[in-house]
């Protein structure tokens, strides 16, 4: 009888080793090392016939790279701006998208929705390994969805699907999701870190030899971040989150990994009665401030992906009766925060080191780039000396350990879209400043301390 192989396996990394540990040593978690019964050895290149009809030449071909050509390959449009955008401009035939979030942020709808408009054009298949048939016709008659040309299975056999693709030769297929598909050929249970790994591979070798875009939904980790091995965001080529909490009717579909397209790219949606409904102008979204601006509050431009958005930073201070003053930051970074508190004593001669501080970006949105600081920093004394700051004021910039304000990517960009808004002054970095811009006065500064005098 043949020795079945056994392998032990992180959880969180995907690491291999021999026999079981306590502590993964690549990663450093602990407990995350799991035993894995491996399956049978398959012969060289047995999978990968499988779909040998639609691959042609299999024979590899070396050519020289100026040989290669150039054209543009032809994107699939989803239909909606907002996707198409955080997608680079759509789907590209035998790409490999996975899409993430938490439970009810909304990621079966917006597929849904997709796949119905597109079947309008092309073969769609959507696989459904998690809810009933009935329960996707369910949401898609409450949607008001057309449904004549949708192909549905379900199915969590990665073979059986493979086969019903093949049939079938969809142009878009969505497997959801990858958690819950499973190899007969791999003995453990569907969801771990061998299943995913091998169903990925599986999936993504039929996608490239067909040319099929397959979008794969996948699970999310209590902190955010996609559930199962690393790897799996290494095969597939683009890979989005959307995020957004359940009091707020707004997503945000972000994009964190994209070999087509633009990086960090951001797509807001609204969920209503009818699904969700992209916003073509977030900025106009963020900025529902009330006509009494009160101390604490400042608008910034941030730069998503290929476009500037407007938010609204607010801040907080206010006597602390611990004898550890707190420091919250929602929507930024706290280590930021706090070293910019450092620079704006040093720098700004303003002690709030026996103040409580808290921080908010206004509509649930991420700043994840350092462009936020002045206005952060402007926030704050704003609040501390409970001065209103003008509401046609915008702000942007850097600020360096000494104090200085340095120039932020995109600058003009930046003062075109506060200027398309009717803000009718901004503080900005004197690198960034231009020539003129018509609509707006430009105050530009080099030191923070410029900054808290234009203020004043």
């Amino acid at each position: 009888m043949v020795k079945q192989k056994i392998a032990f396996v992180c959880n969180e990394c995907g690491a291999d080793y021999t026999k079981w540990q306590g502590q993964c040593a690549e990663c450093g978690s602990w407990n995350s090392v799991v035993e894995m019964k491996l399956g049978p050895a398959t012969k060289a290149g047995a999978r990968g016939a499988q779909f040998s009809g639609y691959a042609g030449n299999t024979t590899a071909k070396v050519q020289p790279l100026a040989e290669i050509s150039l054209q543009d390959v032809p994107r699939l449009c989803s239909g909606t701006g907002e996707f198409d955008r955080v997608l680079g401009g759509g789907f590209v035939p035998g790409s490999v998208v996975l899409i993430g979030g938490h439970p009810g942020a909304g990621k079966s709808t917006v597929l849904l929705q997709t796949l119905c408009k597109l079947a309008e054009r092309m073969t769609c298949l959507y696989v459904t390994g998690e809810e009933s048939l009935q329960q996707v016709a369910m949401r898609a008659k409450r949607l008001s969805l057309p449904t004549d040309k949708l192909q549905m299975l379900s199915e969590t056999s990665v073979e059986l699907i493979g086969q019903a693709a093949e049939q079938l030769q969809p142009r878009v297929m969505v497997v959801d999701s990858v958690q819950v598909v499973h190899l007969a050929e791999i003995q453990s249970a569907p969801g771990s870190v061998s299943q995913v790994r091998e169903a990925a591979a599986f999936l993504t070798r039929f996608a490239k030899q067909t040319g099929t875009v397959v979008i794969l939904v996948g699970h999310v980790t209590k902190d955010g971040s996609l559930a199962g091995p690393k790897v799996l965001e290494h095969m597939i080529d683009c890979s989005i989150l959307l995020e957004g909490s359940h009091d707020s009717r707004f997503r945000t579909l972000r994009g964190s990994k994209n070999r087509f397209g633009a990086v960090n790219e951001l797509g807001v949606f609204a969920m209503t009665e009818q699904g969700m409904k992209e916003v073509s102008n977030p900025s106009a979204i963020f900025l529902q401030r009330s006509d009494d601006v009160s101390s604490g509050s400042v608008v910034m431009v941030m730069w998503e992906g290929t476009r500037p958005l407007l938010v609204e930073i607010q801040a907080l201070v206010d006597d602390s009766h611990l004898g550890n003053p707190r420091r919250v930051a929602v929507g930024l970074d706290q280590n930021r925060l706090s070293m910019l508190l450092a620079v704006l004593h040093r720098h700004g001669g303003v002690l709030v080191g026996d103040q409580d501080v808290f921080v908010n970006v206004v509509g649930g949105v991420r700043v994840n780039e350092t462009s936020a600081d002045l206005a952060l920093l402007l926030a704050i004394v704003s609040s501390f000396r409970d001065r209103p700051l003008p509401r046609d004021l915008m702000v942007f910039g850097e600020i360096g350990l000494a104090g200085e304000i340095r120039p932020v990517p995109s600058g003009q960009e930046r003062l075109r879209e506060a200027a398309k808004h009717g803000f009718k002054r901004a503080i900005v970095p004197a690198g960034n400043a231009p020539k003129s811009i018509e609509g707006i006065e430009i105050v530009a500064v080099n030191k923070l301390a410029d900054a808290l005098a234009a203020i004043e």
